[in-house]
């Protein structure tokens, strides 16, 4: 079991403000919590207002109301005076989220010519004592992983069982970093047992591009993972550092690994992805970019002052986002989670930036006489297209709107999109490892991750993205375990000097590589990448380490101990 450790804890204050619940909560869903409050106290939603200031983190665990039901309940116990309850971070492991533990069976059949043809998983997914997402993130692990490889057919049997553990809820990747652990493992076995290379085995069994899902009925609509595959085997250099470790007796030895990837972007068909976006134009032509959609630390609003930027022509510096979300006034937007926000809400931003931007070109032509189609708005100013020749400054246009006697209209849009698509994101982790066979001890060189998450609209924020997912997904491999004792259920490790997270001291060489291929579906061309860079490092490190020793570990983490043990076991030592 591992666990989010964001930041920030968990934290929300409420009181009353006439006859109406104000909650301030730490949360990646304003407008779901302030549901979630109205049914549990029975109140009309609409005397519950939930702000969301800038935040410190949440990876999917605060994509759950945990604290907000207590504190608007504690406030109306005390006649609506302020009522605070911020978890430590002793409490935060046990009485917030976890991942789910998994387990799984997965026999697959394999053609002569070493072609998949079906396989069938049998999952168990570790609940804890309540109901969070409960049965979803084991059916999300069973849906995604479908769209990469071309099996015929496959069986699944999914279980999710109540435990006497801290609940599992929603944890950047949704399942699929468990089920994509299994899988790439699995057929890392199959290739050493039919003594093929990964990569070849992998190629050869790729889906294509048109691919439909049967049962989703979602399209692929574009398919970098080849290319992925290409990159990340040029930059790790495959072939030349394979057969420098074949043969290895040492006692410390070196291996490579690698895994792929699929992932969604946001949840339909399964949810329903509705996103809202206002935009209202200020007298010297910057505009306020107002959203439902949540800051938490992920870089959302810089990526949507960009796309804003970008459809209305100014520059980003005249785009002022408004990061505090508050259920009053923000536009209805279902948050945070999913790797959904780029994709989701970048729609509704392009759709109400393009809006803004006619409503300025329509006054522009009532000035100059020209047509809106010869017309166009580059950084900030009015051009006349084909001249390419300056007209007028962006401010005389909004001015004229806010002041004209006769013609006065501020320029605004308030837009909402309900998207019925859903662009499939791809990548690739390839991992360097040294295992010191006496100790125990993996120590990981280099990883390599290379992405195909569409257009990238920010390539700071995405190289972030991938370090930190990374970082996640080593820990999750080789040192984070949440512990309890078995006879009394006490957590023995519930704090951050116990509990072992990746440190910039074990932290190897990260690189983060990106396939630029253009969704269609996608407002700017973009797919996910947010929960993308977690999946596929864990099991790149564990075929690496299989590389090195011969020696396959099919439960993480691979700490010391456990490797010391996994060695004797096999006779190693």
């Amino acid at each position: 079991i591992v666990q989010h450790c964001q930041l920030e804890n968990h934290t929300a204050y409420a009181y009353m403000e006439n006859d109406r619940i104000v909650i301030v909560s730490s949360t990646q869903i304003p407008h779901i919590a302030r549901r979630i409050v109205a049914e549990a106290l029975g109140l009309p939603w609409g005397k519950v207002r939930v702000v969301k200031p800038y935040i410190g983190g949440g990876f999917g665990n605060k994509q759950e109301v945990i604290v907000e039901p207590m504190v608007a309940a504690m406030t109306l116990a005390v006649n609506g005076r302020p009522v605070r309850y911020t978890m430590t971070r002793e409490e935060g492991f046990i009485a917030t989220r976890t991942r789910h533990a998994m387990k799984f069976y997965l026999k697959t059949a394999v053609t002569k010519d070493h072609k998949l043809q079906a396989i069938h998983i049998k999952a168990i997914s570790n609940n804890g004592a309540y109901a969070s997402h409960g049965h979803s993130i084991i059916m999300s692990a069973i849906s995604k992983f479908r769209p990469l490889y071309n099996f015929k057919s496959f069986k699944a049997e999914p279980k999710t069982v109540y435990t006497n553990l801290p609940s599992a809820g929603a944890m950047r990747g949704y399942g699929v970093p468990q089920i994509f652990f299994a899988l790439e493992s699995h057929l890392d076995d199959i290739a050493r047992k039919l003594e093929l290379d990964p990569i070849e085995f992998r190629m050869n069994n790729l889906i294509q591009a048109g691919h439909v899902d049967p049962i989703s009925k979602l399209t692929v609509r574009t398919f970098g993972i080849p290319e992925c595959i290409k990159v990340g085997k040029e930059l790790i250099k495959w072939d030349e550092k394979k057969e420098l470790y074949k043969n290895q007796t040492g006692e410390k030895r070196r291996g490579l690994g690698m895994a792929c990837f699929s992932y969604f972007s946001g949840t339909y068909p399964v949810c329903l992805e509705v996103a809202g976006c206002r935009i209202a134009m200020n007298q010297d032509g910057s505009v306020q970019l107002i959203l439902g959609a949540t800051e938490i630390g992920q870089g959302a609003d810089t990526v949507f002052t960009q796309m804003a930027a970008e459809a209305i022509g100014i520059p980003v510096e005249m785009v002022h986002i408004i990061s505090t979300q508050d259920t009053d006034i923000a536009p209805f937007d279902t948050g945070a989670y999913a790797s959904r926000q780029t994709y989701i809400t970048g729609a509704a931003v392009k759709q109400a930036a393009l809006e803004v931007k006619k409503q300025v070109l329509e006054i522009a032509s009532k000035k100059t006489g020209l047509q809106i189609e010869n017309l166009d708005i580059v950084d900030g100013k009015i051009i006349e297209v084909g001249l390419n020749r300056p007209i007028c400054d962006i401010s005389e246009i909004a001015l004229e709107a806010f002041y004209d006697r006769i013609g006065s209209k501020p320029i605004t849009s308030d837009t909402s999109v309900n998207i019925r698509t859903n662009a499939i994101a791809y990548g690739v982790s390839f991992a360097e490892v040294e295992v010191d066979m006496l100790t125990g001890q993996i120590e990981v060189l280099q990883v390599i991750n290379v992405n195909d998450s569409g257009t990238i609209i920010n390539p700071v924020l995405a190289e972030g993205q991938v370090h930190g997912g990374v970082s996640m997904s080593l820990g999750a491999a080789l040192s984070e375990k949440l512990m309890f004792d078995e006879k009394t259920g006490a957590p023995l490790n519930n704090n951050l000097l116990d509990y072992k997270l990746q440190t910039i001291m074990d932290t190897p060489k990260i690189e983060a590589h990106f396939v630029e291929l253009p969704d269609p579906t996608g407002s700017f061309g973009q797919k996910s990448l947010g929960e993308n860079p977690t999946i596929s490092p864990a099991p790149a490190v564990r075929n690496a380490v299989l590389d090195a020793t011969g020696v396959a570990f099919n439960k993480i983490p691979m700490n010391p101990q456990s490797v010391f043990e996994k060695f004797k076991e096999e006779g190693l030592l």
